[in-house]
């Protein structure tokens, strides 16, 4: 038997002035709950980072590859990658292999040139930017959270307390979702900080 972990609840939304990004802790093999730490989100550039949904073993081979492809188009352009290009390289990643795909639905989100992005990147390599989207099992739970809630021009506050209550609700009603924390990064122009676990807790209240 093939050990997949897999199970999750994360997301992305653009608010006035950054990014936001999220996820729940939880991984699963089968209905055994594998992991309350589990890593979700990662940050693969400056102002870029993916959250991962799916096998555990694929998702971080892909995460490996695009860092390493982000450095290697930095050193031979001089220039930063935009949120675009990077969701591009993923795509065309998981394109190459579509007849044995990666088991990975992934979220790319930053902050560039341009403004801010999310993308989501489905396992064959379909690319979608949006202003808010969510991948996983827990997913349709924390949708109905996001369309209620979201609105054009969020504060960053506003961004984050939208964030932590559709990982909340989906971590309640999909036993998939949960874990010990959940992880919310912000990213704006200065870069990628991750909100801490004291604050997120006192939201999720």
């Amino acid at each position: 038997m093939v050990n997949k972990k897999t199970g999750t609840t994360t997301l992305g939304l653009v608010c006035k002035d950054c990014v936001v990004i999220a996820a729940d802790a939880k991984s699963t093999l089968g209905y055994l709950v594998s992991s309350k730490n589990s890593e979700k989100v990662y940050q693969i550039d400056d102002k870029l980072a993916v959250t991962t949904a799916g096998g555990a073993g694929d998702t971080q081979a892909l995460i490996r590859i695009i860092r390493a492809e982000i450095k290697l188009y930095k050193l031979t352009r001089n220039n930063d990658i935009t949120v675009k290009a990077a969701s591009t390289l993923l795509a065309n990643v998981l394109q190459s292999v579509r007849y044995y795909p990666y088991m990975a639905m992934l979220i790319v989100g930053g902050a560039d040139k341009e403004g801010f992005h999310v993308f989501s990147i489905d396992p064959v390599g379909g690319v979608e930017e949006d202003k808010y989207t969510s991948t996983g099992s827990g997913s349709p739970i924390a949708y109905g959270v996001l369309e209620e809630g979201y609105k054009e021009n969020m504060s960053r506050e506003e961004g984050v307390r939208l964030a932590i209550r559709s990982i909340r609700a989906a971590r309640e009603r999909d036993i998939f979702s949960g874990g010990r924390e959940i992880n919310v990064a912000v990213i704006d122009k200065d870069g990628l900080k991750f909100v801490e676990s004291e604050k997120v807790k006192e939201i999720a209240k």
